[in-house]
């Protein structure tokens, strides 16, 4: 009887293979840490005060910072005030990117964060709940000539949280709050060289308007986009691993249809994990390097969720298909309570995503934690779903344990035995069992790589060589999963030897046919008739009458 190469090939291969994976696996982590760039930059800009001359606004005008175009400057609003300019006639100018530089398409995405200078006066205090009211604009162009094009125009309305740690008191008039940043601008691609912001605050007192936010001395920006470097080692990897992926799916979905069952729930749950892998591995990013895709980053997001769904339904159903008798199994029904709850998740996840990454294919200055519904409804997402993560792995540890006890049940029938025949069932049970906490070890080295690169300041030094953390964890843990979805269906694919035959003549020259026979009524006389990719699945299936 054929069954899986996990438990069929030699414990030799077995480990050349497992070395080879490793191998794969620490260069995956050594591409990242040692090759890689950080996987963001972040810029910072002051914005210029420009004056705005124009008696009458018919058609937008755009002003420059600097440049032989640039616009009339002021240092600070005491200037304003003393030439008389007033409030709706200044705009904040910010150039991106600083001068002599340019964007590129490798950057892939430009997230923008917002900080308002605010000195402290007594007869002009930040109110609670104060909201700044922006009139912002952003254009682009490709060279240092051509008249700015706009890309995007909107009012949008930012709450402030700012602090004052010291006394309110006149001795203290000129010292800044200290305040949140807040959240600006995300573009979904960098397709141009060169981006505009003007930012206005205008005033009205009847509407109140900006009135209450105290005095803005100054506006930061901080630009955050991904390193072109890091970019060129992540397709590369994409690259790579597409093909090697759609390869063993390929070979391994033709070894189960050239056996003579039907294929079993387990093996098409191994089929729809290699697809998912395959559908995010696929390089389609090359494209945004040409084209002007903004929405790349919610593709990649709609990906990735996909995925993990069903990365994480597949680690239920092959636990799951280790636990239920024969009657139960081979049924996708049953498991509707476990991958129900995943799909619903993944399902309030894309909705999430859809709110704010959707929205701002359109609006890029839009931002879910502008508001305070919004900023409630965020964080109790990534609350629930932090917890839910943490009660998932919970759950798998569970079902594992239970698992290797269903499998220490059935041991009982390796001691009657014959030697040989207990030996090969041990060694199937310990090669089983070591593939179960490789499972739950790339699990847990996510959930650890993740908190790390949150805590640490993205980078160690190592003697003369700087490693990368973030990109390590970016490439590792892409690397990892692609290793162990690769592993899974290389080791449940048929193997071509016949365990069973060999097993027979060895047991003719020694003579253990009584033994042979024994043995068999203890275990096979009940799954003879169970078909499955392997001696551990038919196992544990056996009927409760056994």
């Amino acid at each position: 009887m054929a069954g899986a190469i996990i438990e069929n090939m030699s414990t030799k291969k077995l480990v050349i293979v497992g070395v080879t994976l490793l191998l794969f696996q620490a260069f995956a982590f050594m591409v990242g840490g040692l090759i890689a760039p950080s996987p963001t930059t972040a810029v910072h800009y002051l914005a210029t005060k420009c004056v705005d001359t124009t008696k009458h606004r018919q058609e937008t005008k755009w002003f420059m910072p600097w440049g032989p175009n640039q616009c009339d400057k002021i240092r600070t609003f005491d200037e304003a005030m003393a030439k008389k300019i007033e409030a709706n006639n200044i705009v904040f100018a910010v150039h991106i990117p600083l001068p002599n530089k340019e964007m590129s398409p490798w950057f892939q995405f430009m997230l923008v964060i917002l900080q308002f200078d605010i000195a402290f006066k007594m007869y002009n205090q930040i109110e609670d709940g104060a909201l700044a009211t922006i009139d912002v604009g952003l254009a682009y162009r490709d060279d240092t000539v051509s008249e700015w094009t706009e890309m995007a125009h909107s009012f949008e309305q930012r709450k402030l949280t700012c602090n004052f740690t010291t006394a309110k008191t006149f001795e203290n008039e000129g010292r800044y709050y200290e305040c949140e940043l807040l959240p600006f601008m995300e573009v979904g691609s960098v397709a141009h060289k060169y981006y505009l912001l003007n930012i206005r605050l205008p005033v009205n007192e009847r509407k109140k308007v900006n009135v209450g936010i105290g005095e803005i001395k100054d506006i930061r920006l901080v630009s955050i986009h991904q390193n072109g470097g890091f970019t060129k080692v992540w397709f590369a990897m994409k690259t790579f691993l597409t093909p090697s992926i759609l390869i063993i799916m390929i070979w391994y979905w033709r070894r189960i249809t050239l056996m003579s069952r039907p294929p079993v729930l387990l093996e098409k749950v191994i089929l729809a994990l290699g697809i998912s892998m395959t559908f995010i591995n696929i390089p389609v990013e090359w494209f945004s390097v040409g084209f002007n895709w903004t929405w790349m980053l919610l593709f990649g997001d709609i990906r990735q969720g996909i995925f993990y769904s069903m990365l994480l339904s597949f680690w239920i159903i092959f636990c799951g298909e280790h636990l239920m008798d024969q009657t139960e199994r081979n049924r996708f029904s049953v498991y509707w309570k476990q991958v129900g709850p995943i799909v619903f998740g993944s399902f309030c996840l894309f909705i999430f995503d859809m709110c704010e990454r959707g929205v701002q294919l359109t609006n890029p200055f839009y931002s879910i934690w502008a508001s305070d519904v919004g900023t409630e409804l965020a964080m109790a997402f990534i609350i629930v779903a932090g917890i839910c993560a943490c009660l998932y792995f919970l759950f798998l540890c569970f079902m594992v344990f239970q698992v290797f006890r269903n499998i220490s049940g059935k041991r009982t029938s390796l001691p009657a035995m014959s030697k040989a025949r207990r030996l090969h069932y041990e060694g199937l049970i310990f090669r089983f069992k070591f593939l179960m906490l490789v499972t739950l070890t790339c699990a847990a080295m996510t959930v650890i790589f993740f908190i790390i690169s949150q805590v640490n300041e993205g980078h160690w030094h190592w003697g003369e060589h700087t490693v990368q953390v973030n990109s390590a964890f970016f490439t590792g843990i892409y690397g990892m999963w692609n290793l162990y979805v690769f592993a899974i269906m290389f080791l449940y694919a048929p193997s071509h030897k016949r365990y069973g035959d060999e097993q027979s003549s060895g047991q003719c020259i020694t003579g253990d046919n009584g033994a042979n026979s024994g043995e068999d009524i203890q275990l096979t006389t009940t799954i003879t008739h169970v078909d499955g990719p392997t001696e551990i699945y038919k196992m544990t299936g056996k009927e409760a009458q056994e």
